[in-house]
């Protein structure tokens, strides 16, 4: 498996506006939990994303990242299209999921969209 470091993630979260930083690092976090196993890296798209060596996309599943004025979840599609009812009251993409810096991050829905994300990839193989 490649090495990659994680000090690129928490430079990436630290470059971030304060108020931002502490909801990054709560989606990073609910991504670990729902992917422990998986590489974190920031080679791809220059911003944090998870992956599992050996599927297509380079194996990678899931993103984080700051837009102002929200915190981004990115998921592969069409995980967005199969949670549109619980998604409803985000603003989406085909394979963005905003959540507002001032609200708080819904844990249980990210770690839910990040292994629909892993499920996506793995029925692609």
């Amino acid at each position: 498996m490649k090495k990659y470091l994680e000090k690129d993630v928490e430079e990436y979260i630290e470059k971030c506006p304060k108020e931002a930083q502490d909801k990054l690092r709560k989606i990073r976090a609910a991504i670990w939990e729902a992917a422990p196993d998986s590489a974190e890296r920031t080679d791809y798209f220059q911003i944090p994303g998870y992956s599992y060596e050996g599927y297509d996309y380079d194996g990678m599943f899931a993103w984080f990242s700051f837009k102002k004025p929200n915190v981004r979840l990115h998921v592969r599609p069409p995980v967005i299209q199969e949670h549109k009812k619980e998604l409803a009251g985000y603003a989406t993409t085909k394979s963005i999921i905003s959540f507002p810096v001032d609200k708080a991050i819904p844990i249980t829905l990210v770690k839910k969209l990040v292994k629909a994300s892993i499920n996506v990839m793995k029925d692609k193989s």
